[in-house]
């Protein structure tokens, strides 16, 4: 016996079932606490930092910009979720 064409879908079902695109992507940012590598202190620093990062506590440089993901002058001890 001849069946009919398959039920229409959602597009965002649709999407789900051929495993395509998210419908909504992830950031790639991150926080990253880092270490100060001159005295120790912790502190939370933006992984794509615009502006020079300090310590607070003895003023070295703990993150640098670079145009994109800033250098990291220090021990990352993890990443922030």
């Amino acid at each position: 016996m001849p069946q009919g064409p398959p039920a229409a879908r959602h597009p965002r079902e649709e999407v789900r079932a051929r495993g395509g695109a998210q419908v909504i992507p992830k950031p790639t940012s991150q926080f990253l606490r880092v270490k100060c590598e001159d005295c120790g202190n912790v502190q939370i620093v933006f992984d794509r930092a615009a502006s020079v990062v300090l310590c607070p506590v003895c003023g070295a440089t703990v993150a640098k910009p670079t145009g994109g993901k800033a250098a990291i002058r220090g021990e990352v001890l993890g990443v922030l979720e």
